[in-house]
């Protein structure tokens, strides 16, 4: 039972990740154009009939950009919480609304999609509401949490399951605090409901970094606030620390801000 996993954008600008098997696959947030992601799918033989669901994690803009039109317009079901759905509702970015194709789900509540097991966890964000994904197919455990200004042990409980973590990685603390970003929107950033620095990530990797995880990729990297190789050292150098190695004991890897990853296969 393969697991196959793409990161079709990340950062700001919009966010899509691709989940699925050799038969089907999900969606986790739409916050790009609707032929973008066709487009990628197709250039890696993933037909676009088979997405059988979309996941969203919140409803900021580069989130859920396409979410109304892949459930309105190509009957996708969109699964999140109802306040979530609401919030998306609200926003004008997504200029399709929905409505038959939302499906309200519970946090801490498992749910079944085929044979992907799902749960929603709660993430401290100010969206109207947050949420990351524990993802199991199998024996493959896959956890995303993305824009979250720290991690809760509840969080942290979900994420040391995953063999496979997609976790934030949003900005260099001095390059924030010295860089052209206005206070206010600076304070959004550092506040514990806004987003996680690069060395706080590294922090939390290498306290909870176990021998069953194989994979970690940093998502969500600001593009005025860091840059993919300071990202990538920063959490290298503190796993090292704690006698980790990155390409031998687990895989690192800095997912792209406005093009796909590479396309991973999971064994």
């Amino acid at each position: 039972m393969s697991l196959r996993f793409m990161s079709l954008a990340s950062g700001s600008s919009g966010n899509c990740y691709y989940l699925g098997t050799n038969e089907y696959g999900l969606l986790i947030d739409a916050g790009i154009g609707i032929r973008t992601i066709r487009k990628t799918l197709k250039e890696n033989n993933i037909g676009f009939e088979k997405i059988i669901a979309l996941l969203i994690t919140h409803d900021h803009a580069d989130h859920i950009k396409a979410a109304g039109v892949l459930g309105e317009k190509y009957g996708i079901p969109v699964y999140t919480t109802a306040t979530i759905l609401e919030g998306m509702n609200r926003n004008h970015c997504m200029t399709e609304k929905i409505y038959s194709a939302g499906r309200v789900i519970l946090k801490d509540v498992e749910f079944g999609l085929r044979d992907f097991h799902i749960t929603a966890f709660e993430v401290p964000h100010d969206g109207s509401d947050n949420v990351g994904y524990y993802v199991r197919y199998g024996e493959h455990e896959f956890a995303f949490a993305t824009d979250l200004g720290h991690i809760p042990d509840s969080v942290a409980a979900y994420l040391c399951r995953a063999r496979y973590l997609v976790i934030e990685a949003n900005y260099d603390r001095e390059m924030l605090l010295h860089g052209a970003y206005p206070y206010y929107l600076k304070q959004r950033i550092v506040h514990p409901n806004g987003h996680m620095c690069n060395t706080a990530t590294a922090e939390f990797l290498a306290a909870h970094c176990s021998d069953r995880l194989q994979y970690i990729f940093l998502c969500h990297l600001s593009r005025e606030n860091n840059h993919p190789e300071l990202a990538y050292k920063t959490v290298e150098y503190r796993l090292l620390q704690e006698g980790i190695k990155v390409g031998k004991d687990v895989q690192l890897v800095v997912l792209k801000r406005h093009h796909a990853s590479d396309y991973y296969e999971f064994e």
